[in-house]
């Protein structure tokens, strides 16, 4: 919907596990020479300065990138992510934070490229802005979910593609995962990551239903919860569903996501899941 704006929501606990992986996808594409194609479907304004009234309306950021920004026991991947925020930043201070469309330009070679999708009318302007005259990066104003399936295959034959819609409207739950079956049967070996919410669980069981029922084929599922399951408390989990994940990824997810379910959970009620949800 064309009322949600990102900025509300950015660098919560939600932002910390969806941008943790999605660099752990990155940097596994970029261990080769060859190139790669990255595809944001719901980019938003790019980057978020912390101190304006967006994201200082719930400081949903207090419970998620500032938690982590002080600590001297993080593991690795962790470690790397919040050294990725501090230089982003450039200062001691938390200002600013990106969002996944600065992530993935960060880690852009010469011969990679970027499709960026957003349709809010105030947002795509801001992320053209964020993005800059950077040729490898070609932004759309348009719906994601329709028309990144026109880019597939990519000539590299190599790429991640993020699905990360606000489902503020009750059939993105159905429709991503049409959309996943779609794109995967044009670029079968490209890897997918599909952010969630949990809001209402009988959606979520809906929607992990659907991908094992769709046909698709290693399908693995990250989560951390930060609140017990309520559909009074909003957002009380969020995830990644994971198609083509890198091998070193599940690995990698057990080590962080108990620190995570314990540095982010609030009263003792942080939580994680790390399930394959479909076989090779």
């Amino acid at each position: 919907m064309l009322s949600y704006r990102h900025a509300f929501h950015a660098s919560n606990f939600a932002d910390v596990l969806k941008h943790l992986v999605l660099m752990q996808l990155l940097e596994y594409l970029c261990k080769k020479d060859k190139p790669w194609c990255g595809i944001d479907t719901h980019a938003g304004p790019g980057s978020y300065t912390l101190t304006e009234d967006y994201a200082l309306k719930n400081r949903e950021f207090d419970n998620g990138i500032a938690k982590l920004w002080q600590r001297n026991d993080l593991p690795d991947s962790v470690a790397r992510y919040v050294a990725l925020i501090k230089d982003f930043n450039g200062t001691a201070d938390l200002n600013r934070y990106p969002g996944s469309p600065l992530i993935i330009k960060h880690y852009l070679r010469s011969a990679d490229r970027l499709f960026l999708y957003e349709l809010h009318p105030t947002e795509i302007g801001q992320l053209q802005a964020t993005v800059g005259r950077d040729k490898r990066i070609k932004t759309f104003h348009a719906d994601g979910l329709k028309g990144a399936l026109g880019l597939l295959p990519p000539k590299e034959h190599r790429g991640v593609v993020l699905i990360d819609p606000s489902y503020e409207i009750k059939t993105d739950y159905t429709q991503v995962v049409d959309t996943l079956r779609q794109q995967h049967k044009r670029f079968a070996t490209g890897t997918y990551a599909l952010w969630y919410p949990v809001v209402e669980r009988r959606r979520n069981q809906q929607l992990e239903l659907a991908i094992k029922n769709s046909g698709l084929k290693n399908v693995q599922l990250f989560e951390l919860g930060i609140k017990t399951d309520s559909e009074e408390h909003g957002m009380t989990a969020s995830g990644l569903i994971v198609v083509n994940p890198p091998w070193t990824l599940a690995a990698d997810m057990q080590q962080v996501l108990p620190y995570l379910a314990d540095v982010l959970g609030i009263d003792g009620a942080g939580s994680f899941r790390i399930e394959t949800l479909v076989a090779e």
